[in-house]
């Protein structure tokens, strides 16, 4: 192929523009108009494609001591990590609708190696929260926080939501409620147990904001993935005996990982610095961290499929 100036244009170029001819007349589109706004776009940047000035601008610590800083940017990265579970986690769920297809099994596999990839690196961070601030900053800039939460973290939900039977996340699945809708169903979530004044037994303020602003969406999501969470598909896989021993090792890990590992690292977060002789500090929010954090007393199993009765009998107590 020549150009406008008889030069010859390599074949491999002459075949793009080809495929792009075709693309675009496909969608009633003129090529050309596309590649002139190509012509007079500017070069991409590094700090302007991750929106560098914008990201470093989202620390706003609410006090003047240096370490709400690590604190408000470690949470921060810990959402963005959740982000990524999730986009996994979707792309797994919007597959199972087809069945056990040729290589659904090995991308299940692989999602799932991207997904405990993720919470492994959060675990080996979270030093940052144990060992990484000043105690007595904490204690003080803390105050300043009231009545935010980690708790109110509506991605962590949203990803317990997305692993397994919304069944299994209630106090007491096989209580009245079994087998009822969503909607009534989340009055008994298990989490709610930890966000109660610790005096009163009533709802913290905590929690009252948090179902303001997401029980609607929390239900919607739980109502869409009833059939296509994390456990649903291993279950799929395993009645067409496809189930795998790597990916039975994969959602094991991601089971500990999330329900015991994760929490351990956030109980002694909260021994570190809200434990006080004879008598602990309340989180912020009041949240009840002595009931809500040991995975031992929570007793969340996403697959219990999956773990021996032993293995169950002794959850949260042994790694």
């Amino acid at each position: 192929m020549l150009s406008e100036n008889n030069t010859q244009i390599p074949a491999d170029l002459a075949e793009k523009l080809q495929q792009l001819s075709l693309k675009y007349a496909a969608m009633g589109q003129d090529m050309a108009s596309y590649l002139e706004g190509l012509l007079q776009a500017d070069y991409l940047t590094y700090w302007d494609y991750i929106h560098l000035e914008t990201l470093l601008s989202l620390q706003n610590p609410r006090t003047a001591y240096p370490d709400e800083l690590i604190f408000i940017t470690y949470h921060q990265i810990t959402e963005l990590y959740f982000k990524l579970v999730k986009h996994e986690m979707a792309q797994i769920a919007g597959r199972v609708p087809e069945g056990p297809s040729t290589g659904f099994t090995e991308f299940f596999t692989q999602r799932v190696a991207r997904i405990n990839r993720y919470f492994e690196i959060l675990e080996n961070s979270f030093t940052v929260m144990v060992e990484g601030m000043d105690k007595d900053q904490f204690l003080k800039f803390r105050m300043a926080l009231l009545p935010s939460s980690g708790f109110q973290s509506v991605q962590f939900r949203e990803i317990e939501i997305m692993a397994t039977d919304f069944a299994l996340l209630l106090d007491d699945p096989q209580g009245e409620v079994a087998g009822a809708p969503v909607s009534r169903q989340y009055d008994r979530i298990y989490w709610k147990r930890g966000a109660t004044e610790l005096s009163s037994q009533q709802k913290t303020l905590t929690l009252r904001q948090f179902e303001a602003q997401y029980s609607d969406r929390l239900v919607r999501l739980a109502t869409d993935y009833q059939t296509k969470n994390l456990r649903q598909a291993m279950l799929m896989l395993r009645q067409e005996n496809v189930l795998t021993d790597g990916l039975m090792a994969g959602l094991r890990a991601f089971d500990q990982r999330v329900n015991v590992r994760w929490k351990l690292m956030h109980l002694r977060s909260a021994v570190r610095y809200l434990h006080k002789s004879p008598e602990a500090i309340e989180a912020t929010g009041g949240t009840n961290w002595q009931r809500y954090l040991p995975p031992a007393d929570q007793r969340r199993v996403f697959f219990p499929e999956l773990w021996a009765d032993a293995e169950l009998a002794n959850w949260g107590r042994e790694l």
